[in-house]
């Protein structure tokens, strides 16, 4: 797996490439906010280990412009352990946030938890169509597309989707989504980081997300997906 890491600390670049190079993994790294950004562009790995302060370009600012076009898993570091800012990390689109000091074993493992997440089992069907092709899911893929154009959903997201979208209909409570996400146990989320994602999955997903159509709240119980199965 090509992994790249945006860190200005050349001391945690040395340690994260030891430790993934002996996993096999091939790395790439920048000490630069905007090169690195530039680069993750030009080369397109399969995973980003993103340093939420930089000093030329935030990687608040990172981030949120990856998730325009990608959604390669980010993992996303950080002195800053207030629960406030862990959630603002993930509503711009991270899938796991690791407050340094951390070990480079806790780095590693959470890595491969994310990578469990978004790794699309064989046995899924290949196209699931609601509402007469408006909405469409790929699993095999993890693609989704409305209305024909393609939707650039984060791997939280998507999960999160396909999860409500297996089951038309049915309520599920945020503990039941957070296990969704979390089955390998080291996404440090918690039951209300659900509603970020929700927020956000609205958003991209819905025409009006204040009137949504397809994920709609259940009030005092959780969420449910209202769409019909097409033939």
């Amino acid at each position: 797996m090509h992994v790249m890491i945006i860190e200005d600390e050349t001391s945690i670049i040395d340690v994260l490439e030891a430790y993934l190079k002996r996993e096999g993994h091939t790395v790439t790294s920048e000490t630069n906010g905007r090169r690195g950004l530039e680069r993750f562009h030009e080369e397109q790995p399969d995973f980003l280990i993103l340093d939420l302060m930089l000093p030329d370009l935030s990687g608040e600012a990172i981030c949120t412009d990856i998730r325009r076009t990608s959604t390669t898993p980010i993992l996303m570091l950080s002195a800053k352990a207030a629960e406030a800012e862990r959630i603002q990390g993930m509503m711009l689109g991270a899938d796991d946030y690791v407050v340094k000091p951390f070990s480079p074993r806790e780095i590693m493992v959470r890595m491969d938890a994310v990578m469990r997440r978004v790794k699309p089992p064989s046995e899924r069907e290949e196209v699931w169509s609601f509402q007469q092709g408006e909405l469409v899911i790929k699993p095999k893929e993890r693609l989704v597309y409305k209305r024909g154009g393609q939707l650039h959903l984060t791997p939280i997201e998507y999960r999160l989707l396909e999860a409500m979208a297996a089951h038309p209909g049915w309520v599920y409570e945020r503990a039941d989504l957070l296990e969704k996400v979390q089955q390998d146990g080291f996404y440090e989320g918690y039951e209300r980081s659900i509603d970020v994602h929700i927020k956000n999955l609205r958003r991209k997903i819905e025409e009006e997300p204040s009137e949504p159509k397809w994920i709609q709240t259940v009030f005092g119980m959780g969420y449910k997906f209202q769409g019909e199965r097409d033939a």
